[in-house]
């Protein structure tokens, strides 16, 4: 396909910050196997710097997400799509790497997250934009720590009833049970909400508005961005090869 072509049809803007965001993604992850795996000891990492990365690697790709789903056509089977990738990453780290298991991970939540929204659509198109999207940022700060066992912000708290806290399906929707591991967890509660910030933004701001992200300032990382998926599948493997090669000349 022409890369002008591709580059006119699409908000060349919105790619490239998801390419770029891929590679802070590469970055983050090659690190983590550089610590949790082959044991180099980075106390930045671990602590709230490291934290601070991660969140803001996550909290792009799904805000991104919300914004650009009003900008595809099938959203059921893109979502389907996404979400069976997020399975089979589950099943090849249940498989093959146990320790490092991942349960309900971005991918997962992703494809839920476009099934959800593309279901209740009309109703959510009903929702001023910007009253939908303060609320959606507030539903999400009021949910942030619902995994930990309570709602609110700061001092203002209150417990969440221990039964919620059950099982797998319950893991899923953001209450995860005693014993429960998961490397990368994203949960539909609070996520499903900063996905709808993204979505409510898109219908606020208006196509008429976007045109200026058509254009393209680093084609490079808009192939990244159209090719996510198949770039988030892969990284790990490749980037887990490679380190493993060059720490086995190191030796």
């Amino acid at each position: 396909m022409n890369p002008s072509k591709v580059s006119a049809n699409r908000y060349a803007l919105l790619d490239e910050l998801r390419g770029l965001d891929l590679i802070s993604m590469m970055c983050y992850h090659g690190l983590w196997d550089v610590v949790f795996l082959f044991g180099v000891q980075l106390p930045w990492y671990t602590g709230m710097p490291g934290h601070l990365w991660q969140q803001s690697i996550c909290w792009v790709f799904i805000l991104l997400s919300g914004f650009c789903l009003p900008m595809g056509h099938h959203p059921y089977k893109r979502g389907a799509l996404v979400f069976g990738a997020g399975a089979l990453v589950t099943v090849v780290t249940v498989l093959f790497m146990p320790e490092d298991v991942v349960l309900f991970g971005v991918l997962t939540l992703l494809g839920s997250a476009m099934v959800i929204t593309a279901l209740l659509e009309k109703a959510l198109r009903k929702i001023p934009p910007a009253v939908g999207a303060v609320v959606s940022a507030a539903l999400f700060g009021l949910t942030y720590h619902a995994q930990l066992g309570y709602l609110g912000f700061g001092a203002g708290w209150v417990l969440l009833p221990r039964f919620l806290y059950q099982n797998l399906f319950t893991a899923y929707l953001g209450f995860y049970p005693e014993g429960f591991f998961s490397t990368d967890y994203f949960p539909l509660v609070p996520w499903l909400f900063l996905f709808w910030v993204g979505f409510f933004l898109h219908h606020l701001v208006g196509r008429e508005r976007m045109e200026p992200l058509r254009r393209s300032i680093c084609p490079a990382l808009g192939w990244l961005g159209r090719h996510s998926l198949v770039v988030y599948l892969l990284h790990q493997p490749v980037l887990y090869g490679v380190l493993n090669f060059g720490f086995y000349l190191l030796r």
